[in-house]
């Protein structure tokens, strides 16, 4: 699926971004109401978009709080997404991953750190080798609470950075779970190129920087 060697033009990355922006569809998307997914046996469920899914997921799962972790599609204008769809450019959505977790253990404002603090958040379109808008950076907020959270953080590490975020801020409204092959891909395939190469790293990195988050399993680098 992911290929190290993408080979796309700086022309062709922001004109899919801007087809998908600017399409009234989209536009609808931005602007409505954020849909409140309630708590499900006392867990809540958060949503984030941070380039690869595989890589994203695996993140998250190493989070102390974080139940399950479930890779697929959201923030765009289609029902019918797949795949081979999103990489179009034209559905407006991005590989985005659910957040299963327990509120009384881990807060949405410490997922939300773990969101910035996992990513280039000034890479725009894309995270490290994954370029394209369907790789783009968004949070999902449910609600305002969320919502003033997300601006008030971006907005604080804009400051520290001295630097424009990358990432979007929508409101949620649906998530696409892709197929079984995507989900835990890290953990089934190791010795996967992309794993090893980009994967891993990145949650390394992550782990580094926040081993006070890590669940005990997880504070073993690989």
């Amino acid at each position: 699926m992911k290929k190290l060697l993408y080979v796309f033009t700086l022309s062709l990355l922001f004109s899919c971004h801007n087809q998908a922006q600017n399409n009234p569809e989209q536009q609808k998307v931005i602007n409505a109401e954020p849909v409140e997914v309630p708590l499900e046996n006392g867990k809540a469920k958060a949503y984030f978009a941070s380039g690869c899914f595989w890589c994203v997921e695996a993140i998250y799962e190493s989070v102390n709080g974080v139940d399950e972790v479930i890779s697929g599609f959201s923030g765009g204008h289609t029902d019918d997404i797949t795949y081979e769809k999103s990489h179009s450019g034209r559905t407006g959505h991005s590989e985005t991953v659910e957040v299963i977790y327990d509120p009384e253990v881990v807060s949405f404002a410490t997922l939300v750190d773990v969101y910035f603090g996992s990513q280039n958040p000034t890479q725009v379109n894309g995270q490290g080798p994954d370029k394209g808008s369907q790789y783009r950076s968004i949070i999902f907020y449910q609600n305002d609470e969320q919502k003033k959270i997300i601006e008030e953080k971006k907005t604080a590490l804009a400051k520290e950075l001295d630097a424009t975020i990358a990432a979007e801020i929508y409101p949620f409204q649906k998530f696409y779970p892709v197929p079984a092959y995507h989900q835990d891909f890290e953990k089934r395939n190791p010795n996967h190129s992309y794993v090893r190469a980009v994967s891993i790293p990145r949650l390394n990195r992550f782990k580094a920087k926040f081993p006070h988050l890590l669940k005990e399993e997880a504070k073993e680098k690989h």
